[in-house]
């Protein structure tokens, strides 16, 4: 049986080892996220999307799929059913019910979920996000997770910054655009798969007999 005074000591040098290990590099990170993701070639995740602004704040839910290159479905389930889908070429916005559906080509696609193809490791996160830094002022949602913070280049003038919530084995677990209106978007994802098999056809839009097709960007 091991004495208590030794216990003791086992406990305290464990805590200090905990809160005295060192934070990981910020090349470290993003070098995590690289090799998370740049080999996937698909990706299946839960999300949940929080926007706040004017007053204001909604939240959604719903599932995500990428696939390279380029495609992406968001399917929103509560508190209402939406689609946001893009085979790479176009994308199109659809409220199930609704006499309208929106499209644009994504080379024109002003939106904030485009850029988040970089999730497939479109390219190399420290050149995704210039200033690349951990950010000090904003707390992980999860212990254990590191927040950094960079300012998106494809997004100059819309967004301000980007924070980045990423956990020890590289997944993105947050992802929050401060908008330069004040206002700000955040995608939590959960339960993320990787190379799952997505068919194509997950990412073509059939348009529903009657439904009029309005050409021109759109923010959801």
């Amino acid at each position: 049986m091991v004495p208590n005074s030794i216990l003791l000591k086992l406990v305290f040098l464990l805590t200090v080892t905990t809160l005295t290990a060192p934070t990981p590099s910020v090349h470290t990170v993003a070098a995590a996220v690289d090799a998370r993701y740049n080999h996937l070639q698909t990706l299946q995740a839960d999300f949940t999307e929080i926007y706040r602004g004017a007053g204001m704040e909604r939240t959604e839910s719903g599932t995500l799929w990428l696939k390279k290159p380029g495609k992406m479905r968001w399917q929103y389930r509560s508190p209402r059913e939406k689609l946001f889908v893009s085979d790479g070429k176009s994308a199109w916005f659809y409220v199930p019910g609704e006499p309208q559906v929106r499209r644009t080509p994504v080379r024109q696609l002003d939106d904030l979920r485009s850029p988040l193809a970089f999730l497939l490791g479109k390219t190399k996160l420290e050149k995704e996000l210039s200033g690349l830094s951990p950010d000090p002022d904003v707390a992980p949602l999860t212990a254990g997770n590191v927040v950094l913070r960079g300012v998106p280049q494809a997004m100059a003038g819309q967004v301000n910054r980007v924070l980045l919530e990423v956990t020890p084995a590289g997944w993105i677990a947050r992802i929050v655009l401060e908008e330069t209106d004040g206002s700000s978007t955040e995608f939590r994802f959960q339960r993320q798969t990787e190379d799952g098999k997505i068919d194509d056809q997950s990412f073509r839009f059939v348009v529903p007999p009657g439904v009029e097709v309005i050409d021109g960007n759109f923010a959801p």
